[in-house]
């Protein structure tokens, strides 16, 4: 899994940290990812993230893990300030689709300060898959760590707006 650091649509804030993932995981990972998440088989959390896009209106989807701590639901963009990001900003919420099923949100985004605890859980369940993203920094890594890699890393709190329901 090769990443490579790319420039911001606001190259002026250091916060706005985008790892571009490599060819495999756009090409073999992902597409693997969300053919088996879309037949209803999730890999350790994953759903299809569907979220309109800012400028389009359309549905944009991509493959997440969701993570699940105290009972409260949240997606982590281990990439950074990347497409789905300021998309789901914009809209405020979008649908997580596993198989036929379909659960609508709203996302509201945590703040740095709140983060570490949430970093560090998402690090223990998938860090095999997504360290590289964060830098060296890890579920072991100390809390004044993971503050200083918040700003890269978008956390979004979803709150269900209706039970899931199978698509047609």
């Amino acid at each position: 899994m090769s990443a490579r650091p790319t420039d911001s649509t606001t190259p002026a804030d250091p916060s706005a940290h985008v790892m571009k993932p490599g060819w495999f995981t756009v090409n073999v990972l992902n597409r693997l990812v969300a053919w088996t998440t879309r037949r209803g088989i999730s890999v350790w959390g994953s759903r299809v993230l569907a979220v309109r896009g800012r400028k389009s209106g359309e549905w944009r989807r991509t493959p997440v893990n969701l993570l699940t701590v105290d009972g409260a639901q949240y997606l982590v963009a281990p990439r950074g300030h990347v497409q789905w990001t300021h998309n789901m900003r914009a809209a405020g919420g979008g649908q997580l689709h596993l198989g036929r099923h379909v659960q609508e949100f709203t996302a509201v985004e945590v703040p740095d300060d709140a983060k570490p605890a949430l970093l560090r859980a998402y690090l223990k369940r998938w860090k095999a898959e997504v360290g590289v993203f964060f830098d060296g920094v890890g579920p072991d890594s100390s809390d004044a760590e993971l503050r200083a890699a918040a700003p890269k890393h978008p956390v979004f709190r979803i709150t269900t707006t209706g039970s899931a329901a199978p698509t047609a």
